[in-house]
């Protein structure tokens, strides 16, 4: 028998959306094949895979609490076609135990267990030519923001709708966003018999990175500058998503703060404008001073009547 999906993510049956995606974020980093060597990891990512498909989608985790693990057997319009002729108080629920197959299907109103193959078999004309659609699944894509940039071709490893290790290629297409899906078609969960296969849905989570910050399609970047360049303005360097270097020009009299927007710059938008890059100004100062730079530095100081603690 397969373990229980909620003791797989180690949450309480009755865990929200994201106790499920914390847990799983959590557990997926450390049996990750390609972090974890442990010839175990791999079995244990899969199984962390299969899981959270069920558990993060509302109607593959309704029926998995009502059926367990026969679960995908099941219509997802199963109470319309059969609760509904239960009567008042009607419906059906899974219990252990009774015939060889060990599980058994109850009815709401206290009747005898009926047997799952008996119970499909009224309804649907025998299990066996059931015609279930597979169901949908949805997996995280993470991706550097240079990545989501670019878009190109990536291979993942992920545990496929038998629980099985399987590599995708995914066309990524370029400036994806945090939170975009793309879509795998046929390459969910099996359906029944002859029926098609779900669709695999890739949500893109972009990683932190320490230069860039996104806010939708906007990048923000932080530009140290000296505090001559700020005082004098200039023309200095920026890096982009793209690794080229743009230039920027810096004002004269410029502040720590100050954003500087780059048009165009941002992450690209296939189907409308892209978006912008806005360098935030930085002024740094040499940690240590050679005599030349102090004496410069005291003779500024000494003629400047600049107080940027006076109230305006």
């Amino acid at each position: 028998m397969a373990r229980d999906f909620y003791e797989v993510l180690g949450v309480p049956r009755d865990a929200d959306k994201d106790e499920i995606q914390r847990a799983y974020r959590k557990l997926a980093r450390k049996y990750h094949p390609d972090v974890n060597k442990d010839p175990a990891a791999e079995e244990r990512f899969k199984e962390i895979n299969e899981a959270f498909s069920v558990l993060s989608d509302p109607n593959q985790r309704g029926r998995y609490d009502r059926f367990g693990e026969d679960f995908r057997q099941v219509p997802e319009d199963w109470e319309e076609r059969v609760g509904a002729g239960a009567g008042p108080g009607g419906g059906f629920r899974w219990s252990t135990g009774g015939g060889p197959r060990g599980r058994y299907a109850t009815s709401g109103f206290g009747a005898e267990g009926v047997d799952i193959d008996d119970l499909f078999g009224s309804f649907f004309g025998g299990a066996g030519r059931m015609r279930v659609p597979g169901a949908d699944q949805e997996a995280e894509l993470p991706l550097t923001v240079e990545e989501a940039y670019r878009g190109g071709r990536r291979t993942i490893t992920l545990a496929d709708s038998t629980g099985q290790p399987r590599r995708y290629e995914v066309d990524v297409p370029p400036g994806v966003t945090d939170g975009q899906r793309i879509r795998l078609a046929g390459e969910g969960g099996r359906g029944n018999g002859d029926a098609p296969a779900g669709d695999l849905y890739l949500r893109v989570r972009i990683q932190p990175h320490p230069q860039f910050r996104l806010d939708g399609r906007n990048v923000y970047v932080q530009l140290p500058v000296t505090p001559w360049e700020a005082a004098l303005g200039g023309t200095v360097p920026v890096p982009t998503p793209s690794g080229a270097t743009a230039k920027v020009g810096v004002p004269a009299g410029s502040s720590s703060g100050r954003r500087l927007r780059l048009r165009g710059e941002g992450m690209p938008n296939p189907r409308g404008t892209n978006g912008d890059l806005y360098a935030e100004l930085r002024i740094m100062v040499p940690s240590r001073l050679s005599d030349r730079e102090r004496a410069l530095f005291e003779e500024l100081a000494a003629v400047s009547s600049f107080d940027p603690r006076r109230t305006r």
